[in-house]
């Protein structure tokens, strides 16, 4: 760890110390309004800025004292567009350091935070190595693109000591704490059931195109870095990654990891005993991706069962919303989204528990940002609204479903091995293999 970053932390111990957006906007720049001792000062490098990962940055930015000194993508016209965004800002871009190769960002001594946006199967790599080198993390979910990835990431946080939060930002927003304080309220009787969905009509994947050379300026080989080598098609890049298998899981790890946790929150966060999937390609068969379009699955828990329910190209979900997590009691069930959460009374009951639509108030992921930054300089990693480690749970549960779906057959889980009982579909699906010279680091 460089001298300049043990005093950032030791200064900060002794004073006790929205979605894809497309270009940057005035709020990100909170930090040239206000006076902050260099002490305070922390530096990031963000890693896969097309998408979700530059949003990351303008939330680092609107915290006072983050600066940015470094980006990395594999995509020279990416990294050309956020420079010009940037400079649009009035941002001092000549402080800026470029890389196409992650490695180069994670040796920069002036780097303390690096930003893992990249598609998921580039997480693992990159947040291990991030922490061998002393850096903390800020790594975009899900947190490991295998079973395996996220038993590895959770050591690797453990060996180095370093603060990682991974980007479900919605532990961080109010009405989503307020829903959990009425779920654990007990108000709502014996909860029986909890249904979890995910309609999206604008995720409806485009037809069958061609192979072709990659675009000029795009970094092919590193893009795929551990996947397999495929030729380059236009269906399986940037956005469209995670409607394939090598390089994610679908709209279950996507959308899943965020709706999924809240339903296992709301029930203390167990562990499922059996596991069960169903779906297939049944609405846009003649379509690029290899992950359904329909699925629904099913988990079994002691006293209640979970049931995942995801469509693509539609958004007519239960209770009329694209979204969302239903806690089924004897007395009512409540129904919560992003957009808020409310209370539907059993016809029968004479306890009145309904309640009125509750609104959003803040912006989660600027709310994840300062948590974590408020971590990074306390050290507190107890303090964190998703360490690695709450990441890695629902992440695991997550491919729990991609694999009894891929395999076709109800699964048993073993919480004490990590694994599943059957030894078959652990040898097929606990991790993915690693390809063209790279290796998951043994921690």
């Amino acid at each position: 760890m460089s001298s300049r970053r043990d005093f950032i932390q030791k200064s900060a111990l002794i004073a006790g110390g929205t979605m894809l957006a497309s270009t940057l906007n005035n709020r990100a720049y909170a930090i040239f309004k206000n006076r902050v001792m260099p002490s305070d000062q922390l530096n990031i490098g963000a890693v896969g800025i097309n998408g979700m990962g530059w949003t990351d940055v303008q939330s680092a930015l609107a915290v006072p004292g983050v600066n940015l000194v470094a980006i990395c993508d594999v995509d020279k016209n990416v990294m050309d567009r956020r420079m010009n965004e940037l400079a649009k800002a009035n941002y001092d871009t000549a402080k800026i350091k470029r890389y196409d190769d992650y490695r180069a960002l994670i040796d920069d001594k002036d780097v303390d935070i690096v930003v893992v946006g990249t598609p998921d199967h580039w997480h693992a790599l990159i947040m291990m190595n991030a922490c061998e080198a002393g850096k903390d993390v800020y790594c975009e979910k899900p947190v490991g693109n295998s079973i395996g990835e996220c038993q590895a990431m959770v050591k690797a946080q453990q060996r180095y000591d370093r603060a990682v939060q991974v980007g479900q930002w919605q532990r961080s927003q109010q009405h989503f704490k307020d829903a959990m304080d009425y779920v654990h309220s007990g108000v709502l009787g014996n909860i029986r059931t909890v249904k979890v969905w995910c309609y999206l009509s604008w995720c409806r994947p485009g037809a069958i195109i061609p192979d072709t050379a990659p675009p000029p300026g795009v970094n092919y080989s590193g893009w795929l870095g551990p996947a397999k080598t495929v030729a380059f098609n236009a269906n399986r890049f940037h956005f469209n990654f995670r409607w394939f298998w090598d390089y994610a899981g679908g709209l279950m790890t996507d959308w899943g990891v965020h709706l999924l946790d809240y339903g296992l929150i709301g029930m203390n966060m167990p562990v499922p005993k059996t596991v069960t999937a169903l779906g297939g390609r049944f609405a846009y068969p003649d379509l690029f991706e290899e992950t359904p379009d329909t699925l629904t699955t099913l988990y079994e828990f002691d006293g209640f069962n979970m049931v995942w329910d995801s469509a693509l190209g539609i958004d007519n979900g239960p209770y009329g919303r694209e979204h969302g997590i239903a806690y089924i009691g004897n007395n009512g069930t409540l129904i919560l989204d992003r957009n808020g959460w409310e209370v539907i009374e059993e016809s029968k009951n004479k306890n009145k528990v309904s309640k009125p639509l509750a609104k959003v108030a803040d912006n989660g992921v600027d709310e994840h940002w300062k948590n974590f930054i408020g971590v990074v300089k306390s050290r507190k990693f107890d303090d964190l609204h998703c360490p690695v480690q709450a990441a890695a749970h629902v992440a695991t549960i997550a491919q729990m479903g991609n694999i009894a779906y891929r395999s076709g057959k109800k699964l048993e889980w073993n919480d004490a091995a990590g694994e599943f009982n059957d030894k078959a579909v652990n040898r097929e699906y606990w991790i993915k293999e690693y390809h063209n010279g790279y290796k998951l680091p043994k921690v």
